[in-house]
């Protein structure tokens, strides 16, 4: 591929439908979607990506059965209890971003607990948003930002895109290059709000349970045949 990007965001859409289309619980999608994310995860260390962000977790799913809420947060913690090894062993660094504290304490505890033990690895970094919403994000960044003003370190001028981006969760990641979408929906859904500015979008009509390795690779060959032109010509 003649360009490869170099932060990949990835919208996982679909795990309901799948589980609904085979008549089994929606939390049997959630469960065969994860396995998608070690595709992804795979293809991006082939390709030679340096970051992928999954949208894990929004701040709206809260909003779900408590039922299915909690089968959720059950399956964060068996995600990260046999990722945690894998990951060390090919150098991933797990990060993530949101309103982490949200997360139940089991999930916070074991979260923290992959985190720093990956916080050295350099191959490739895997970003989970959890309990995650791109408006909120910007709203504690403004919130941080009127903190430094009110304590006068701040003038007016001193405001600007590159100090907003810097109260961001994602501070010091750069804005993803691409982003996939599954299951064919065509919006960002409270996602990445400020850093999608730029981005180019990827949308499939594959659900996420049967997004894999192959199509991930698809997704980077098509935004290899685009030209980028930030607003000029």
């Amino acid at each position: 591929m003649s360009s490869i990007p170099r932060h990949v965001a990835v919208i996982m859409d679909g795990n309901g439908r799948w589980a609904q289309q085979r008549g089994l619980p929606r939390l049997a999608g959630h469960e065969q979607g994860s396995k998608s994310i070690r595709q992804c995860v795979e293809a991006c260390m082939e390709a030679g990506v340096e970051f992928l962000t999954l949208y894990a977790f929004s701040s709206e799913n809260w909003k779900r059965p408590a039922l299915e809420v909690n089968g959720l947060m059950l399956l964060l913690e068996k995600f990260l209890n046999e990722k945690k090894e894998e990951m060390l062993r090919e150098g991933v660094r797990l990060r993530a971003i949101g309103r982490l504290d949200d997360l139940p304490k089991a999930c916070r505890v074991k979260l923290d607990e992959v985190r720093d033990a990956t916080a050295h690895n350099t191959r490739l970094n895997v970003i989970l948003a959890l309990s995650y919403s791109g408006r909120v994000e910007i709203l504690d960044a403004i919130q941080s930002v009127v903190a430094e003003a009110a304590a006068g370190t701040l003038g007016p001028g001193d405001i600007t895109p590159e100090l907003i981006s810097s109260h961001l969760y994602t501070a010091g990641i750069p804005d993803p290059d691409l982003l996939i979408r599954t299951s064919g929906e065509m919006r960002i859904s409270n996602f990445l709000l400020w850093q999608l500015s730029y981005t180019e979008i990827h949308v499939t009509k594959k659900l996420w349970p049967d997004f894999g390795k192959a199509d991930f690779l698809e997704a980077l060959q098509d935004f290899s045949s685009r030209q980028r032109r930030y607003g000029g010509v």
